[in-house]
């Protein structure tokens, strides 16, 4: 998406709760990233954002870090907020009603909240409240921004992004027969760091089989950004060993994901207690269906090859996160055919 400079006084400060909101990138699931900020004549006397789920939210915060002596001109001030504030009881209080209570002049929001308990609602109160509220400052932004969280609340399935490595003459790997042999790398030191802060922007990342058996990888995020996804290994004829390191390695919660008739041969004490098994079909429509369900709003995939194809045949995902390196391998495993 095109990026632009705010121009008006109101995208200035939206622009700024947005970045406020960018700070907890990775932390906030299955909460979206929300900033606020108080204007008061063009000052800013108080912002903050929501830090992870279950913290205080971003109106709460920025409220909080208005100076005592400062509190009185939030009757003359403009609130900001990038997106709606929240009109219902959950982990805390709803924001409308504080908002509501504090009556500030006017009210700046970015997006309505699609959440079924929000969705209008708190617009809605602040307005009863005789308050004057915006809509749709900055909202391309807010939306890309919480992109995530909107697929999962509109589409009832996790954000899906397919990420892999490719040749110049479209190979993902040289042609293996066995783990003793080292897959190609194809990215530089500066790419895979920014791969693993990849991973801790989304609520899990998965693999296939054949690629868990091959490479054998650990599946974390160790970029210091974001939080540590949940490992998914996608398994279709036979149990994965246990001595994978995803399985062995209690870093990161894993879930393995198996047909009905492979779940029933899982012996009593045969993986660690960070992993789980779960049920479903070869679908990947199933497969998101019940992913949804364990409370994952985003999904990583990074293969295998089949595993790509199949997501891309489906047509369930959002992104592409495609790297083309200037190498050819002249043979090997095909990339995803788009």
């Amino acid at each position: 998406m095109k990026r632009t400079a705010p121009t008006t006084p109101d995208e200035i400060y939206m622009q700024r709760c947005l970045q406020l909101a960018a700070l907890a990138q990775g932390r906030t699931s299955p909460n979206p990233m929300v900033g606020s900020v108080i204007v008061y004549k063009d000052k800013i006397i108080g912002e903050g954002y929501h830090h992870y789920a279950g913290a205080p939210h971003a109106e709460v915060m920025a409220w909080r870090s208005v100076p005592e002596e400062l509190r009185g001109l939030v009757g003359e001030a403009t609130w900001y907020v990038s997106l709606e504030p929240c009109a219902h009881y959950g982990k805390t209080p709803p924001c409308a009603e504080l908002i509501a209570g504090l009556r500030p002049a006017r009210v700046v929001v970015a997006m309505l909240d699609p959440f079924a308990k929000v969705d209008g609602r708190g617009v809605a109160r602040l307005r009863e409240a005789g308050i004057e509220v915006s809509i749709g400052c900055l909202e391309q932004a807010a939306i890309a921004l919480n992109r995530h969280f909107l697929v999962a609340q509109t589409l009832g399935r996790p954000y899906v992004t397919l990420k892999w490595a490719e040749s110049a003459d479209h190979y993902i790997d040289r042609l293996r027969h066995d783990a003793s042999e080292a897959p190609y790398i194809f990215s530089s030191p500066l790419r895979q760091r920014s791969v693993h802060r990849l991973r801790g922007l989304h609520d899990a990342i998965l693999v296939g089989h054949h690629t868990a058996e091959l490479d054998d990888p650990l599946l974390t995020n160790r970029s210091g950004c974001g939080g540590q996804p949940i490992r998914l290994l996608w398994c279709h004829s036979r149990l994965p060993r246990p001595e994978l390191r995803m399985l062995q390695d209690a870093t990161a919660r894993t879930i393995i994901l198996l047909p009905p008739t492979l779940m029933a041969q899982v012996p009593d004490g045969q993986y660690p207690p960070h992993v789980s098994c779960l049920a479903t079909t070869g679908e990947v429509r199933d497969l998101l269906t019940l992913l949804r369900s364990q409370g994952i709003e985003s999904l990583l995939v990074e293969g295998g090859a089949q595993v790509l194809q199949r997501f891309l045949d489906s047509g369930l995902y959002d992104e592409l996160n495609v790297e083309h390196a200037p190498v050819e391998l002249h043979d090997g495993v095909p990339a995803p055919n788009v």
